[in-house]
């Protein structure tokens, strides 16, 4: 959509002293019309930019963060997402509350855990503790990986069945 502008997009990020990252084209549900034509890959980003400033050289890192950080000639860094091309499922450490208590613990997750109605049952502080660990390290969760093995056929959530039966399922009713 917008790939054209990645090159201006380095450059004003070295005007604000900010480091700009760049998220693949993602599968978020039905609304996009997502396709897997229409996704600029990590390579290409990374290609597109060495065209311009030269070689790009991946950045030691110690973070959480979701995004692998490059470092261009001038010492400019900048990060990539690459969650379409190159899924990092199994060291994702990120979960996602709606607004009316359901915690999913994948971005693609068809399914979440009911935290509300914990609350509103009268859940003790330990036995919220207890479901919060149990979720979370009982978690099998591989949406990425699972959307990258299902190629170009179709959506990850139809849209017909799916989506209009439960809108959670649509990323950005839950801060995707």
């Amino acid at each position: 959509m917008n790939d054209d502008e990645l090159l201006d997009l380095i450059e004003y990020g070295k005007t604000v002293t900010g480091e700009v990252r760049f998220i693949e084209y993602m599968d978020v549900g039905g609304a996009t019309r997502w396709s897997p034509d229409r996704v600029v890959s990590r390579r290409e980003i990374l290609d597109l930019l060495a065209k311009r400033y030269g070689r790009v050289d991946p950045a030691a890192q110690a973070s959480s963060a979701p995004a692998d950080q490059f470092t261009l000639p001038d010492g400019t860094s900048f990060g990539i997402i690459s969650s379409t091309t190159a899924p990092f499922c199994a060291s994702c450490d990120r979960s996602r509350l709606t607004a009316d208590g359901m915690w999913y613990l994948c971005l693609y997750a068809t399914r979440g855990i009911d935290l509300r109605a914990a609350l509103r049952g009268g859940a003790s502080a330990e036995e919220l503790a207890a479901l919060v660990t149990a979720g979370w390290t009982g978690r099998t969760d591989r949406g990425a990986e699972e959307r990258l093995a299902l190629g170009e056929r179709r959506a990850f959530v139809p849209v017909q069945d799916l989506l209009r039966k439960d809108p959670h399922l649509e990323m950005h009713t839950r801060g995707g």
